[in-house]
């Protein structure tokens, strides 16, 4: 159902999964930022940039803003999701805030469990755990964070990290395991009971059916993986068991998708995201490339297949036509939410291409105060 809301339409009161679509957008429309950082410019800047687009984010409605963690790549500033949610929880009041994701595999449950737990204190009722269960990133740097070389392990072990992290989430091991005694703090211990919802992520089949089985929302990365999204939109559909977290499936896709004032300035953008998209492919990651050099670059005949090929999964050009390819890839794929993530060059680009879409689909100018 959409609707012009109100600002608690777009808060956190209430369902702490589900949002509400806003002005003329289908479903909730939402943010997954990269935190990347162009070339002649710093990681400081790009998480200045950071708060920019939560700020931006929070007044113009968008739902929640998620950011991924990613290792050994120099364009990408999100190597440790819990440090930057901390510092945009510090810059907004009212917005969802979360990890989509974090890696589950890279850490010990109870870390994560004490590191979202400090994040629903500090931010209490606007915080999401998204979990993944790849590396982030190539395989030496997955040995270098686990400390193994037996990377397969955490992939096969996911479900029982899993159930681990929940129970520290919920501290109620039971009587007699070896971690009844322990505590994941903050935490339920301390006082009221209430955790940050679970998600999973997916790019494949695999988290699509365990988030069915558990009954958790499900995020999948269509930005990156677009043929698998139906298919395992629809597995995630068919193992759905309800839930004390769900009565129903929720599904939300992450989307690349940038617009700009004409079509040509868009292309400009998106073709940098295509060459730093083609030179981590190729074992030549980078900083994001400037529109320049991405227009001068000489592409070859399968390097351009490819750029072709990423170029066709994003949403891109005037604000209508992003709305218009917004509307059709939600209604092809019955996704209950979209996660828009713009990859480019500059902050200014991205930023300006989250508000285009805000205006486009006539999203509210909110007080984040109220709500």
């Amino acid at each position: 159902m959409s609707e012009t809301g109100t600002q608690a339409d777009a808060g956190t009161a209430g369902d702490p999964i589900r949002g509400r679509a806003l002005g003329t957008a289908p479903v909730p429309l939402s943010v997954l930022d990269l935190v990347t950082v162009g070339s002649g410019s710093t990681a400081s800047r790009a998480l200045a940039t950071s708060v920019e687009l939560s700020r931006l984010a929070e007044r113009r409605g968008y739902h929640r803003h998620w950011v991924a963690e990613h290792h050994s790549m120099p364009g990408v500033a999100s190597s440790s999701p819990a440090v930057i949610l901390a510092h945009l929880a510090a810059h907004t009041r009212r917005i969802r805030l979360g990890s989509g994701g974090v890696m589950l595999p890279n850490h010990a449950p109870l870390v994560i469990a004490e590191q979202f737990g400090t994040l629903e204190a500090l931010a209490p009722g606007r915080v999401d755990l998204g979990l993944g269960r790849a590396p982030g990133t190539d395989g030496a740097t997955a040995a270098a964070l686990r400390r193994t070389d037996t990377l397969n392990e955490g992939a096969d072990d996911f479900p029982e990290q899993l159930s681990e992290l929940t129970r520290f989430l919920d501290d109620d091991f039971p009587d007699g395991h070896p971690y009844a005694r322990i505590h994941a703090v903050p935490g339920p211990v301390q006082g009221p009971k209430g955790r940050p919802p679970v998600w999973l992520l997916g790019s494949s089949g695999f988290s699509a059916r365990l988030a069915g089985l558990l009954g958790l929302p499900f995020a999948f990365a269509h930005h990156f993986s677009a043929r698998n999204t139906i298919p395992a939109l629809d597995l995630y559909r068919q193992s759905f068991r309800p839930s004390a977290v769900l009565d129903e499936p929720y599904a939300l896709i992450g989307v690349g998708a940038l617009a700009a004032d004409d079509e040509k300035e868009a292309r400009r953008q998106v073709l940098t995201g295509a060459l730093s998209m083609l030179r981590l492919r190729t074992g030549r990651p980078g900083l994001i490339p400037t529109p320049e050099e991405a227009e001068t670059y000489h592409f070859s005949p399968a390097e351009r297949e490819f750029a072709d090929g990423w170029l066709a999964n994003v949403v891109y050009g005037t604000p209508d036509a992003v709305r218009s390819g917004l509307d059709e890839l939600r209604k092809r794929t019955g996704a209950d939410e979209l996660m828009l993530t713009a990859n480019a060059h500059g902050g200014e680009a991205r930023l300006r291409s989250y508000e285009l879409i805000a205006d486009a689909y006539g999203l509210p100018v909110l007080d984040p105060a109220q709500g």
